[in-house]
């Protein structure tokens, strides 16, 4: 494996040596020429042999010549020195007309891409978790035209392309359905186009610089492998394939282009495949193959995480410090624990934070979750024959495959996410795991039932269940795993500093009085001997609003759709106790 940081110092190296080839070339050439051209002169300019010229790397085979020279025109275009609204065309600006490139330039104009590329990654969606902080880096399939007719035109520019192009600049539109009546109007047509305006939208707004794309020709052959480098473009051209993305392409060889998963590559130009795990794992097994041998072509540098301490815990997750102590306490000497409490304190909010909090920073890449139901399996957890088209394979677990990938980190801890673990059967779930679980016995190796290999589970894996008091069908926990965790009950939040300052920054007087009677209802709940502190209500119900949302309408709709409902269930058996409750959260908004 090539040292990570003699790869990156090589290829900023790489990089700054064409910068001032290709603006000569194309100074010689009148200012605007194709990139082959412009390729043939800086060729001939530098004298560079025939071993220069097709020198590949890595077991994508990727040109170096080529490939370092379309990267290196890519920063040419962020830093304004070459125009990049014409495809297939290399044209000076007047700056670089006149700019004459120095090594402390290249080196600036690097360094300033990379922190923009950094930037664009980190603006990530909210993920279920609301996690919008933590980097995403998404998965695409790419069919390069219907039958790959453009795929070498996107090798050789270093793009992706995508048709559609009567509709003008897709970045101009603001609605998804804007780009549907356009496709009509454009294309005259009778239906409506869904599918083809949400891919256009995609493309334009959704992906972004470091999201891996993958370019594909019928259902299962994979042409080549690609990273984002650039924003949407939109290039004025006769050719309907005028819309675009710079893209660092590795070409896949013939014995590894054959997808081998059981699902196949979806109809589409562009799809998003994050979710498909199967394939992702694929995908990156062709890329780690590659980076092993020094295959060191992506320009885009590690994103820096965002760090994440115990006061942003505190400050989001609403517990008590003496209770989030406690948490980390029973982590570090159990390395596993269940979180318990009623519903909507937050335990799903918190788990992946606590994590982090723990971590110091958001990586989401040390973090997984799944939820357990009755229908899970050893097989979905740990390993497993599953059917494919010419009968069975072996095929691993999330869970195996997590631990795996902590063992090769083994300096960094990695945390395992479970909601709901009791509504699994946990002892077809867990099978020999839960020895393997016990703080004392982790690292130590058993033979697996499905495979001839020795399995243990990393001392940095920890795990952090979840449970929901409140749950009546639930049945009691094995009392084997109840002794391989540490059970901490979590409380709703309303008095916790955090949450007095969120209901402070509301400004909202009706917030406060729903939010006592709140507090009054749950000390009724805890007192009667049918329900208990484990039926009351958390303060999750509550979160997200801001001092524009927080009106008479939307803290009706909470107390009527929200909390009346949960009532009538508690107390199926007094209607006149539900009537009594439900008036006085009423009142208190009104």
């Amino acid at each position: 494996m090539v040292d990570e940081d003699v790869a990156k110092t090589n290829l900023k190296s790489a990089y700054m040596r064409w910068m001032e080839p290709i603006l000569n070339a194309l100074k010689e050439l009148g200012g605007k020429a194709s990139p082959a051209e412009v390729r043939d002169r800086i060729a001939g300019n530098l004298h560079l042999t025939q071993e220069e010229l097709t020198a590949v790397r890595g077991k994508t085979k990727v040109n170096r010549f080529s490939n370092e020279v379309a990267f290196a025109r890519n920063i040419l275009v962020f830093g304004g020195y070459i125009d990049g609204g014409e495809h297939g065309v290399w044209k000076l600006t007047d700056t670089g007309a006149n700019v004459h490139m120095t090594n402390e330039l290249a080196s600036h104009l690097i360094r300033e891409r990379n922190k923009h590329d950094r930037d664009r990654r980190k603006m990530a969606p909210a993920n279920a978790l609301g996690d919008s902080g933590a980097p995403e880096q998404r998965y695409w399939s790419y069919r390069p035209g219907s039958r790959a007719e453009k795929w070498q035109e996107c090798q050789d520019d270093s793009v992706m392309l995508i048709g559609w192009g009567k509709i003008g600049d897709i970045s101009r539109y603001d609605k998804r359905s804007e780009i549907q009546q356009e496709l009509r109007d454009s294309y005259e047509m009778d239906g409506i186009p869904r599918n083809a305006a949400r891919m256009l939208w995609q493309f334009a707004n959704e992906m972004k610089p470091g999201d891996v794309v993958v370019a594909i020709k019928g259902t299962r052959t994979i042409l080549g492998i690609g990273e984002v480098q650039s924003d949407y473009e939109h290039y004025e051209s006769a050719d309907d394939f005028n819309n675009a993305r710079q893209v660092s392409w590795m070409t896949v060889d013939d014995a590894d282009s054959t997808l081998r998963s059981a699902k196949q590559f979806h109809n589409k130009t562009l799809n998003d495949i994050t979710s498909n795990l199967d394939m992702v794992r694929q995908i990156d097994e062709l890329l780690n193959d590659d980076a092993e041998e020094g295959d060191d072509a992506s320009v885009v540098e590690e994103i820096p995480l965002d760090p994440y301490s115990r006061e942003d815990f505190l400050d989001e997750a609403y517990v008590g410090e003496h209770t989030y102590d406690n948490l980390v306490a029973a982590l570090d000497r159990k390395k596993n624990i269940i979180l318990m409490g009623a519903p909507g304190v937050g335990k799903t909010f918190m788990a992946k934070r606590l994590a982090y909090s723990i971590m110091g920073v958001k990586d989401p890449s040390r973090v997984t979750m799944v939820q357990f139901h009755q229908n899970y399996s050893y097989e979905d957890f740990m390993l497993g024959y599953r059917p494919k088209d010419t009968g069975f394979e072996l095929k691993y677990g999330v869970f195996y495959e997590f631990c795996k990938k902590a063992e090769e980190d083994e300096d960094r801890p990695y945390y395992f996410i479970i909601d709901e673990i009791n509504r699994g059967n946990l002892n077809k779930i867990f099978g020999e795991l839960f020895m393997l679980i016990e703080n004392d016995k982790r690292d130590l190796k058993l033979q697996l039932p499905y495979a001839d290999e020795l399995f243990s589970i990393p001392s940095n894996v920890f795990i952090i269940g979840m449970m929901n008091t409140a749950d009546r069908s639930l049945a009691m926990i094995d009392y084997a795993l109840r002794r391989r965790f540490a059970f901490v009950e979590l409380e709703p939040g309303f008095d916790t500093d955090g949450f007095k300052r969120y209901e402070q920054s509301l400004g909202s007087d009706r917030f406060g009085r729903l939010i006592s009677a709140v507090k009054t209802l749950n000390r009724k709940i805890s007192e009667d001997d049918s329900l208990g502190k484990g039926f009351r209500i958390g303060h999750s119900y509550f979160c997200g609003l801001t001092p524009q949302t927080a009106d008479e309408r939307t803290l009706s709709g909470i107390v009527e759709y929200e909390l009346i409902p949960l009532l009538e269930e508690y107390w199926f058996d007094e209607p006149q106790t539900v009537a009594d409750e439900a008036e006085r959260l009423r009142e208190a908004i009104r």
